[in-house]
């Protein structure tokens, strides 16, 4: 091939000198720029949300109410770093109210109560977060073993835990008796609730699960493509059984802690709670498509829509307006999720 005909075929803005690097273009380093922007977005809302009560409410920054913050965020965070391990397969997890039923079900059903006998102590609380262990379990093996997508299955999970929680519990409230498990809420450590101390035990644990195992990367690795990371030796349908029965255990957690919380548990304990759970994963900057976000995402979802809500609070807003603006800032959240996705195909 001539000199001629290899300029013809690489035109000379193509070509680096010899040994030259390679300079990323502008439009690919304003999609670099872009994307940083976006993944620090959540934070940057949160900040300016939390000035802008504080300047409204100056009560908003009293200890008192920042503790109140961090204990009505405790419950949600837990059930939240369960439905994130999810949607970052790509898939999205409905047994979220369901398991959390069965779980302070059974909590309250085994520990002393006054319903019956039973007196099992702490006992109560690992049979309760192994039986919200086994309904996620129970979800990954109907989605994977019947082959029917993740919302599906899971729906007829929930539906399956409302129905032998309201079942056990004859369609009556259970009070629990327990003071030590009734001190999960009440007893205070560094002036902090114990559940606010065992949500962030449980975000501990969610943060070494995703960065520090094999199994974190997997689901990852399934939410970028499953194809590929079938081929590069992952076994999806395991990788989707575990992440649903872990889904299932921080169900569990966070079972025990509304039961805990209430002092008390009936059928419907689990109601809003998951639109709760999917709206601060998302919020946070976890992609429904999966693949992309994460546990500390999460974090910064749920204090998003904690301060929110507390901040609607303090300032008199309508229930009714409260709800209407949730139901928009998860609009935008799943708009910026799908902007993010685009630019990931773009680069």
């Amino acid at each position: 091939m001539t000199l001629h005909s290899e300029q013809a075929e690489f035109p000379p803005q193509s070509r680096n000198a010899v040994g030259a690097p390679r300079r990323p273009s502008l439009a690919a380093w304003k999609t670099t720029a872009a994307r940083r922007m976006r993944a620090f977005a959540p934070v940057f809302v949160l900040v300016a949300l939390c000035i802008l009560i504080a300047i409204a409410n100056p009560n908003f920054i009293e200890l008192r109410n920042l503790i109140r913050i961090a204990n009505a965020a405790a419950v949600p965070l837990t059930l939240a770093m369960g439905t994130t391990f999810v949607i970052l397969m790509g898939s999205i997890d409905l047994s979220a109210e369901g398991a959390v039923a069965i779980a302070a079900t059974t909590l309250v059903l085994l520990a002393a109560n006054d319903s019956n006998a039973s007196n099992f102590g702490w006992w109560a609380v690992l049979a309760a977060v192994c039986a919200s262990g086994f309904m996620g379990f129970l979800s990954g093996n109907i989605q994977t073993g019947l082959r029917i997508p993740s919302f599906m299955a899971t729906l007829g999970v929930w539906f399956i835990g409302l129905g032998v929680s309201t079942y056990l519990l004859g369609g009556s409230a259970v009070r629990l008796m327990d003071p030590a498990l009734r001190g999960l809420a009440l007893t205070r450590f560094l002036e902090l609730p114990l559940s606010v101390w065992i949500a962030l035990a449980a975000l501990a644990v969610a943060i070494f699960i995703q960065y520090f195992t094999r199994l974190g990367l997997h689901i990852v690795a399934i939410g970028g493509g499953e194809d590929l990371a079938e081929l590069s030796g992952v076994n999806p349908r395991r990788v989707r059984i575990a992440a649903f029965t872990i889904a299932g255990l921080f169900y569990g957690v966070a079972g025990v802690l509304a039961a805990a919380q209430l002092g008390q548990s009936n059928s419907v304990i689990g109601d809003g709670r998951l639109f709760a759970a999917i709206t601060a994963v998302v919020v946070g900057g976890t992609a429904l498509t999966g693949g992309e976000g994460g546990v500390i995402n999460t974090l910064v979802g749920v204090l998003i829509v904690t301060v929110l809500g507390n901040g609607m609070v303090l300032l008199g807003i309508s229930p009714y307006i409260q709800q209407t603006v949730q139901g928009l800032m998860i609009i935008a959240a799943v708009a910026s999720s799908l902007d993010r996705l685009r630019l990931k195909i773009v680069k």
